[in-house]
């Protein structure tokens, strides 16, 4: 039988711009500053990773994962830290490589990435290049990003790439390969993806059901097995919105106000119109995959949902739609010193 993981749980942003009295923007920079001392709070009260997100809106401007990922790496001690995701079908999977390694170097052991498609196509034009090339670019670039981690000189060649690579240097290298998940947001073909590299699969979840993301969950372990990869190796982890505030009331509240602000503002930003899902508070409750309420119930439903995925790391993203830094830095605590005791205790029990 398989050993069971250790469950991590944590915190992701993608950076939360504050907003002025009138309802403007205040300053992108001072989102970054926020983000880097949501880490600290987070490592103080005991949370096992934090991860950021990749964005490039003034509402969310962590344009530059890594870079957040290095400042944390060496302003932190114990933390686990990664890029969640890193947009690599628009990035420099040779960059990106390297500043990971550079922070792993720093955090030996810390350090993991989260290869993403990306949500929306907002980058292609920023770098300059073909969405008609979307998927082209993400599988030869993680491939790339594969080769880079295995070994320190590298000879690969790809359809995104003008020439090859001839035994090329590559460093940094991190006293251990780097942790490398693929990210996807549930398509049937991503998680098949992730069986066929024989790569932890990293769920992106804004809506569903507990059942309805186990399922997936089966079908990545039952691939996996009948690919013949090692069983140990297998592995999931997932990503949701969520608050944690001292109940369930005040927490479901203020969440709903804060993330319909970010579905309104977020989407007109990247030119899509789209507002927040149809009886979105009913994805608050027990049942749903929205997970704001208070510290025993939280804890109740990431329980429930491990029962029936067997992931070993949630993650939350819990500052949108402008919510005041105090407020996301309350809720990081209440995560780390209500919720994730009640996780530990109950699992300790299995």
């Amino acid at each position: 039988m398989e050993p069971q993981k250790t469950f991590e749980l944590g915190v992701y942003t993608f950076g939360n711009t504050p907003r002025t009295a009138d309802g403007g923007y205040g300053p992108t920079a001072q989102a970054i500053r926020d983000a880097l001392e949501a880490v600290h709070v987070a490592e103080a009260v005991g949370l096992d990773f934090f991860g950021f997100g990749e964005h490039h809106t003034r509402s969310m401007p962590v344009s530059s994962p890594t870079s957040l990922v290095t400042a944390a790496a060496a302003s932190t001690r114990t933390i686990k830290l990664g890029a969640t995701v890193s947009v690599l079908s628009t990035d420099e999977p040779i960059r990106v490589f390297q500043q990971l390694a550079t922070a792993a170097a720093i955090a030996p052991g810390r350090i993991d990435i989260v290869a993403g498609r990306g949500s929306s196509a907002i980058t292609f034009p920023i770098f300059d290049l073909n969405e008609r090339d979307y998927d082209m670019l993400f599988r030869s670039k993680l491939e790339l990003l594969r080769e880079l981690n295995r070994h320190e000189q590298v000879t690969w060649n790809g359809p995104h790439r003008r020439r090859p690579l001839n035994d090329i240097l590559i460093v940094p290298r991190p006293e251990q390969p780097l942790r490398l998940w693929l990210g996807t947001g549930g398509s049937p073909e991503s998680v098949l993806r992730a069986v066929e590299f024989g790569m932890p699969m990293f769920l992106g979840i804004l809506g569903g059901t507990p059942e309805h993301w186990a399922q997936y969950g089966h079908v990545y372990r039952a691939a996996w097995e009948q690919a013949g990869h090692p069983a140990d190796a297998a592995d999931i982890a997932v990503a949701v919105h969520g608050f944690v505030a001292e109940d369930d009331h005040e927490a479901k509240m203020t969440y709903l106000d804060h993330e319909a602000r970010m579905f309104q503002t977020g989407s007109a930003e990247i030119g899509r119109p789209m507002r927040a899902p149809s009886n979105r508070a009913a994805e608050l409750e027990p049942g749903g995959m929205v997970f704001a309420g208070g510290p025993d119930e939280i804890a109740d439903r990431i329980l429930h949902l491990h029962k029936l995925l067997g992931h070993s790391r949630q993650i939350l993203q819990m500052d949108v739609g402008g919510m005041p830094h105090a407020t996301f830095l309350k809720s990081i605590e209440l995560l780390g010193t209500k919720v994730l005791p009640q996780i530990r205790k109950e699992l300790e029990k299995r």
